[in-house]
């Protein structure tokens, strides 16, 4: 296999994290018990590179992603431990007023549905101008210009028309440029894209990929791409971390996780995706099962419950992260027999490079 990671990433492993997440926690407090949605997590981004962080819905994702905008509600939520750094500083510390300084300027985000995170009765431009006159302190009329700028940048056709248009004249797809749009017009050093491809075809999918790519060489920035699609990863990831129930099971570069996941959840998810140059012969693999609510989980490794590897100890025991080699980590006991055995779906990284 011939490695996708760009040499860029490889001379930035030498360089401070642009951010770091740091055993961060994020509890919700409810009426059933408390919510560990996020419980322990570490990771780091750097500049110019892009990290995938994958799971089923549920397993703490988007609420990291939330954490580090400190978008999280309080109450329900809290902060129960751990730290966000972004160049050092520890957003978690910072005042709401200092965090307003980053949020959307520094460290920004392009969310899900375009539709529930656009003021339908605003156009576009002015949605865009507003970031541009909070953060860079420009007047209307140059921070509607620059939302032109802004909207031809990521594509979209015609942009002097479309600047003066509501959400609902647009397609998804153009809407969603627009959330990218939105997200860049302050030239952040950070991205999170949760989910930026779910609600869209798979031609339209394409063009935003491939669109963020684009973006990410021109800009350099270091980009968190949250999805539970394995082939988006695939294409368009440098390293992933794999989340099961609020923790981090599985970290390693993209070339690396392909070639040998050793995490039973990395491999079921693995074994549940079509390979696209390969006949498909009877049904997919599933995972048996559904992800335990977060206030239910017992002792013990959270996955057993689902896993066909799991023995006493793993129902009995927190498996903690341990090294696999090569940059790779992994929560499990029985890792070191797994990676023996071959990897599921093995052609899915060459059919979407």
């Amino acid at each position: 296999m011939t490695s996708t990671v760009p040499s860029s990433v490889h001379a930035s492993a030498h360089q401070p994290p642009l951010l770091e997440i740091d055993q961060l926690s994020t509890h919700f407090d409810t009426i059933s018990g408390t919510v560990r949605s996020v419980n322990g997590v570490s990771y780091t981004l750097r500049a110019g590179e892009t990290l995938g962080v994958v799971g089923e819905s549920g397993c703490g994702k988007s609420v990291t992603a939330l954490s580090i905008m400190r978008l999280i509600p309080m109450p329900p939520g809290r902060f129960a431990g751990g730290a966000i750094r972004y160049n050092g500083v520890d957003l978690l510390k910072l005042s709401e007023k200092e965090m307003r300084k980053i949020r959307g300027n520094r460290i920004s985000m392009v969310f899900q549905d375009p539709m529930s995170s656009l003021n339908p009765v605003m156009t576009i431009g002015v949605q865009i101008a507003e970031t541009i006159m909070l953060h860079q302190k420009l007047g209307k009329k140059e921070a509607l210009a620059r939302a032109t700028d802004m909207l031809r940048l990521v594509q979209i056709a015609e942009p002097e028309r479309r600047v003066n248009e509501y959400p609902y004249q647009l397609s998804g797809g153009m809407r969603q440029r627009v959330m990218i749009a939105l997200a860049l017009a302050c030239n952040p050093e950070v991205l999170i894209a949760d989910e930026p491809t779910t609600a869209l075809d798979v031609t339209i999918q394409a063009q935003i990929i491939e669109l963020l790519r684009d973006l990410q060489a021109k800009l350099g920035m270091g980009v968190i791409m949250i999805t539970h699609d394995l082939g988006v990863v695939a294409e368009t990831c440098d390293r992933v971390v794999v989340m099961y129930a609020g923790r981090k099971v599985e970290e390693a570069s993209t070339e690396e996780l392909f070639e040998r996941p050793v995490h039973p959840y990395t491999r079921a998810l693995m074994a549940s995706m079509p390979a696209m140059n390969a006949a498909v012969e009877g049904r997919l693999l599933e995972i048996p099962g559904i992800v335990a609510a977060s206030h239910e989980l017992a002792r013990g490794c959270a996955f057993a419950g689902r896993c066909s590897y799991a023995v006493e100890r793993c129902r009995q025991e927190t498996p903690m992260l341990m090294e696999a080699g090569h940059g790779h980590s992994v929560a499990c006991f029985r890792w070191q027999e797994i990676a023996q055995q071959a990897a599921p779906q093995d052609d899915l990284m060459g059919a979407h490079s």
